[in-house]
């Protein structure tokens, strides 16, 4: 009969639970050669078995214990540096499927990025072997091999025999019509929060974690996880090779978005969790152990990687995809018009004009303002107001916009309560249909 849990003492079974992890420790303390060495097979592996010995310890309450605080931490950091380690190599396999703009110069930054994150690890093997050997933790006799980690690539790809084009339907054009405004939103969300160009150590530090943090990044990943799981369930449903080209483009832009997401988030949550919380006081031991960190792992270097790779082409992807994403929406959009009246009173001033603007903005397709034989884009303050000038001067008592029927029917809600507005030009409250606008 084999032994129960409670008969079988912390030290006996860590040294089964941190088997694969030691191996892997020796393993890269032996690497000469770290470029060719780190594969997704071997960063799955470091994962698994450094999460195995994490939440081991945690559970036995190591976090708390001075003797064992250490070794916990450095499991840790590999955990989290190899999830980040894996999501950077699925990127750069995939690159050759995608169509991005910077894709060469997005290349060469990535791959700086892998070997940063290769050679911390390789740092980290030998302090976590030597505090094995203090923790008199025995190493394991068995050794892992470069044979047991090959890379996902090889030179033959499956032959593309199930054909995904399919007609384009009413019900996936709205599907398209959804995805492609979510993302146009999602782009508008992260606007507050893009760089434009890369950003020096100081900088950073004012953006981590006070304006970009974990939680933050990880509300965006959801949103685009979301999206790209619409896009694959009700859009495409094969793979990226052939087909709709500007749709299989588009996806290429939200899908390395949100690896990108989940790479930020990984180091995010070892950076704040790890790094940025200050560890002073009476429980000195945490102040050492982090200490101890800092002595393998570059900071500001970790940090970069967040900033001026991660955060930094999030944005530009996202903010390249709009161009994209606003031809696909307008291709698939059903339009129509309606002939409204114009405000009492005051006319297209700046309130109903930004009103009017903020309903086409939020859809995202196209929307004309039509005064006689003038056109004029809804989705601009300044074009109504424009507008708002020659409807003025011809004394018209209603317009014509025409566009995107989505846009047409919160705007005629709008004009039905007079664009927001009493005869005095002071607000009053907007239906129930047109919160989003508040």
């Amino acid at each position: 009969m084999s032994a129960t849990y409670c008969e079988i003492g912390f030290s006996q079974k860590l040294r089964q639970y941190s088997d694969d992890y030691l191996q892997c420790c020796q393993f890269l303390a032996r690497c000469e050669s770290p470029e060719s060495l780190f594969t997704k097979k071997l960063y799955s592996k470091l994962m698994a078995s450094s999460h195995l010995v994490e939440d081991f310890l945690d559970f036995h309450g190591a976090k708390n214990n001075r003797n064992w605080y250490l070794f916990r931490e450095l499991s840790a950091a590999v955990r989290h540096l190899s999830m980040a380690g894996y999501i950077q190599e699925h990127i750069s396999n995939r690159l050759i499927f995608y169509d991005l703009n910077h894709k060469a110069v997005f290349e060469k930054e990535g791959e700086d990025t892998r070997h940063f994150l290769s050679r911390t690890l390789i740092s980290l093997a030998p302090a976590i072997l030597a505090e094995a050997a203090r923790l008199n933790l025995p190493l394991p006799e068995k050794e892992f091999s470069s044979e047991d980690f090959p890379s996902a690539v090889t030179c033959e790809m499956l032959e593309f025999d199930i054909d995904d084009e399919r007609p384009r339907q009413e019900q996936q054009k709205k599907n398209i019509v959804k995805v492609t405004s979510d993302f146009l939103n999602i782009a508008k969300q992260f606007e507050e929060y893009g760089i434009y160009e890369k950003c020096d150590p100081d900088e950073i530090r004012t953006l981590v974690p006070e304006k970009v943090n974990e939680v933050l990044i990880r509300r965006f990943e959801m949103l685009v996880h979301n999206l790209q799981s619409s896009f694959d369930t009700y859009i495409i449903y094969g793979g990226l090779r052939y087909g709709d080209r500007k749709l299989k483009e588009l996806r290429s832009y939200f899908s390395v978005v949100y690896h990108l997401f989940d790479f930020i988030g990984k180091l995010l949550h070892f950076y704040e969790r790890h790094f940025f919380v200050p560890r002073e006081g009476e429980k000195s031991v945490y102040k050492n152990v982090q200490n101890a960190l800092f002595s393998l792992i570059d900071a500001e270097a970790l940090l970069d990687k967040i900033v001026n790779y991660g955060l930094f082409y999030s944005y530009q992807f996202l903010s390249d995809g709009k161009r994209l994403a606003l031809k696909i929406l307008n291709e698939n959009i059903e339009r129509g018009h309606i002939e409204v009246g114009i405000p009492v009173e005051l006319g297209f001033h700046s309130r109903p004009s930004l009103l009017v603007a903020k309903i086409v903005q939020y859809y995202g397709g196209e929307v004309n303002l039509k005064v006689g034989n003038d056109t004029f884009d809804a989705s601009s303050v300044l074009d109504i107001q424009w507008a708002g000038g020659k409807i003025s001067r011809e004394k018209a008592k209603a317009v014509v916009f025409e566009g995107d029927v989505r846009a047409l029917k919160d705007i005629q809600i709008l004009a039905d309560v007079n664009y927001g507005e009493d005869s005095m030009g002071k607000g009053i409250p907007l239906p129930r249909e047109l919160d989003y606008l508040k």
